[in-house]
């Protein structure tokens, strides 16, 4: 049997103005539906056991929570381990529901930035206004960073989740690496 290992090894950098890692494996489940509908709430709320997100929000609760992709589909976290029983858990309770979920961990890459500079560290990289009573703990975006497409989130005041394919984590964490340099703080939102 292999053994399995997240896109960077969790890989961390610790070294500039910003604490970079990769989180790890983390079980991630894309949920296409009426976000109206009771069971498409149900298939994601009762699985995570975190209320639904507001939208352009993010509930988790450590390694579960939904993510408010878009008007018709979130982003469903669980263990990576539990993926296939909480897919199964979801489909019992879509029952009839037109709606789609798939299990798309391993085509993703989960990463965090952390400490008092991760805000300027992320405005650096995303057309978002990040300023401090523009986007709070809690609040979701579905974005680019520099070339590639990522969805993040703020986790609290200093830490963001990062979402991007697998396929780029190497790219965003040495984007990331590069904008969190020593020397390289801008003092935009102090």
């Amino acid at each position: 049997m292999s053994n399995l290992i997240s896109a960077l090894d969790k890989a961390t950098d610790n070294s500039g103005i910003a604490k970079i890692e990769e989180i790890g494996l983390q079980g991630m489940i894309t949920l296409r539906g009426d976000l109206s509908k009771a069971a498409v709430k149900k298939a994601a709320t009762s699985v995570t056991g975190v209320e639904m997100p507001a939208l352009g929000h993010a509930n988790h609760d450590g390694a579960s929570g939904i993510c408010w992709m878009s008007t018709d589909e979130l982003l469903v976290l669980c263990p990576y381990d539990q993926v296939a029983d909480t897919l199964a858990k979801m489909h019992t309770a879509l029952g009839k529901a037109h709606a789609l979920a798939v299990d798309v961990s391993d085509a993703r890459a989960s990463l965090r930035v952390s400490g008092p500079n991760a805000r300027e560290v992320m405005a650096k990289l995303a057309p978002v206004d990040l300023s401090p009573k523009a986007f709070k703990p809690g609040m979701f975006r579905r974005t680019r960073m520099a070339q590639v497409a990522a969805a993040f989130w703020m986790v609290d005041d200093e830490t963001f989740q990062i979402v991007c394919f697998r396929s780029n984590a190497q790219y965003v964490f040495d984007l990331l690496k590069v904008a969190a340099q020593n020397g390289s703080e801008v003092g935009f939102f102090k």
